[in-house]
């Protein structure tokens, strides 16, 4: 068990976004339930890696704990604040202590601002420095980040998209903050790019004692830079363990067929290795299946997994799992 003190806590978390018909009379007819329930904790220093297939709610569940979106039911406690009831300048005050790093380098920049203006708006929306302290931080920032501080008054085109990444880590590191969500950061990128910008995180963390929620497809990648993983699923995670302990003993069948799929480097166990293939297609986030969200494509469902939301519970010591086959 993990002794350092929680920073983050998510409670019951849910995030739905409304459908709505009528052109000038709008009704809502439905809700896409993008982010159902889910509870876990990140601990001080840690990074907490996010792990599902594309559409299962995983960049919501980040947007909504750092209040971009606003939750629709649950709890966001961040340093024991609870997140959801702040509003205005308060919410403004803790946004300090939490940044996004973003997926795509290429949109998340402004191309019309220049790279001084782009580090340096953190520093002028929450005050923390005038005139020439904003240069000298945004140059050491960029320093940091393995730039040229030189580079201050160029333009996002003039940049590879590895080097664009590096820019969205310094913007993300101007206010100081203690948490930061990364957006599967390194999908975008080259894959010759992609253990750089890693190593860099985790440099970055040793150095600034940064905690981290990591949302990313690559597994491989996620079991290297995370000391814990949630396996999400459709709106609800379904298992969550230390990383050494899910990759060699998953309990949850999605999570199971999810590991099947990474690529071993030892050429006589990929051979003897079974894969699961999961049949159908990922059911609508409007109308989820009942029970167990999972079990359309669930090779162990029963009778009960259709009837009964299986109960998210811890089986063996901070490895938590939700599901009714798991004794």
């Amino acid at each position: 068990m993990n002794e350092a003190p929680v920073l983050v806590q998510v409670e019951r978390l849910k995030k739905h976004f409304p459908i709505t018909r009528g052109v000038i009379i709008q009704r809502q007819v439905g809700a896409v339930r993008a982010v159902d329930g889910v509870t876990f904790d990140i601990y001080r220093g840690e990074t907490l890696g996010l792990v599902g297939e594309s559409g299962c709610g995983k960049t919501t569940v980040g947007r909504t704990i750092i209040q971009l979106y606003r939750p629709t039911a649950g709890r966001v406690l961040f340093d024991g604040v609870d997140l959801s009831r702040l509003k205005g300048e308060a919410l403004r005050h803790m946004r300090r202590r939490m940044q996004m790093i973003f997926q795509d380098p290429y949109a998340s920049l402004n191309p019309r601002m220049s790279i001084f203006r782009i580090i340096s708006e953190p520093l002028r929306v929450h005050k923390l420095a005038t005139g020439k302290e904003q240069i000298e931080r945004a140059q050491e920032l960029l320093h940091l980040v393995r730039l040229n501080p030189r580079f201050i008054n160029r333009y996002p085109h003039e940049f590879s998209g590895g080097q664009r990444q590096r820019i969205g880590i310094a913007r993300a590191l101007a206010s100081n903050p203690e948490f930061i969500i990364c957006d599967e950061p390194i999908a975008a990128l080259d894959v010759s790019i992609q253990a750089q910008v890693v190593n860099l995180l985790e440099e970055l963390q040793e150095q600034l004692g940064l905690t981290y929620l990591f949302v990313a497809h690559d597994l491989s990648m996620v079991r290297h830079i995370c000391d814990r993983v949630a396996v999400m699923y459709l709106g609800v995670i379904v298992e969550l363990a230390q990383k050494d302990e899910l990759y060699e003993h998953p309990l949850h069948p999605y999570a199971q067929a999810l590991l099947s799929a990474v690529p071993v480097p030892d050429p006589q166990v990929e051979r003897r290795r079974q894969r699961i293939l999961l049949e159908g297609d990922v059911p609508s986030p409007i109308n989820p299946p009942s029970g167990c969200r999972f079990r359309t494509r669930c090779f162990k469902a029963q009778e009960i997994c259709a009837e009964k939301e299986p109960l998210w519970r811890d089986v063996s010591g901070g490895h938590f799992v939700a599901c009714h086959m798991v004794q």
